[in-house]
């Protein structure tokens, strides 16, 4: 008897230790990400001028920031809710962080150009996009696009898989693991159905640019994730057994 005890509190105590590894892994990629995003590219500023420069680019910066730092959390809660420590979980939190790395560019890209342009290049100005090139602007969306669905994708899956195996869940937290999977799956749904809408040229000058105004709408949607939220959790809260 006391060599099981024994034998259940080393296993304990390993997974604490996998999840604790685990967990600094992806806070730490997620950090090194946010670091590619430094306002002054870098580089200290060596004069007021260059200052000046860089403080230019802090409203991108903050947007990116707040996009990371979204989905980083979105990890955080997905540890809170499942602690789970086993080989999925670890391949699906790796995969999250390799997509967080690719998606910091378009991530930057984006918004760089999107605030450049309403300014006039007051804001991000280090950032040259011409609105003539078409392909890039497309390659440029849909490649954020796929990013965000495949990040949003992978938080579902790592969600989905909790309810799947972690060790009997209390009614509290199946119902906030139901709810956060079907939160970033519609997220995931918007990325994609954004990509997916400006991927592909149709037709003219005028019908590209209802295609890119369609496909950057898509994101509006997202601004239904509070009512979502609630209505569903009402429903698991009827339905599921207590």
């Amino acid at each position: 008897m006391p060599d099981n005890a024994a034998s259940v509190t080393s296993q304990a105590r390993r997974e604490r230790t996998e999840s604790a590894r685990l967990d600094n892994f992806v806070d730490g990629a997620f950090a090194f990400a946010v670091t590619l995003l430094v306002i002054s590219g870098g580089n200290l500023p060596h004069d007021v001028a260059a200052l000046e420069y860089a403080l230019r680019g802090i409203p991108a910066f903050a947007l990116c920031f707040s996009q990371l730092a979204l989905f980083w959390h979105g990890h955080v809660r997905w540890r809170d809710t499942c602690r789970l420590t086993d080989r999925r979980s670890l391949l699906l939190s790796l995969l999250l962080v390799f997509f967080a790395l690719i998606f910091v560019f378009p991530l930057y890209l984006l918004y760089s150009s999107f605030l450049s342009g309403i300014s006039h290049g007051v804001l991000s100005p280090g950032f040259k996009f011409d609105p003539a090139d078409l392909q890039g602007l497309r390659a440029m969306y849909a490649c954020y696009g796929l990013s965000y669905a495949c990040m949003a994708g992978t938080l579902t899956w790592l969600f989905r898989h909790g309810l799947r195996h972690a060790a009997s869940p209390d009614r509290e937290s199946g119902i906030s693991a139901r709810v956060s999977m079907a939160i970033w799956a519609f997220c995931a749904a918007v990325g994609l159905l954004s990509a997916l809408t400006i991927a592909f040229p149709f037709g003219n000058g005028k019908i590209v640019g209802v295609q890119f105004s369609l496909g950057g709408s898509c994101y509006a949607l997202l601004g239904f994730i509070g009512l979502i939220r609630r209505r569903y959790r009402r429903h698991l809260e009827a339905t599921l057994p207590p």
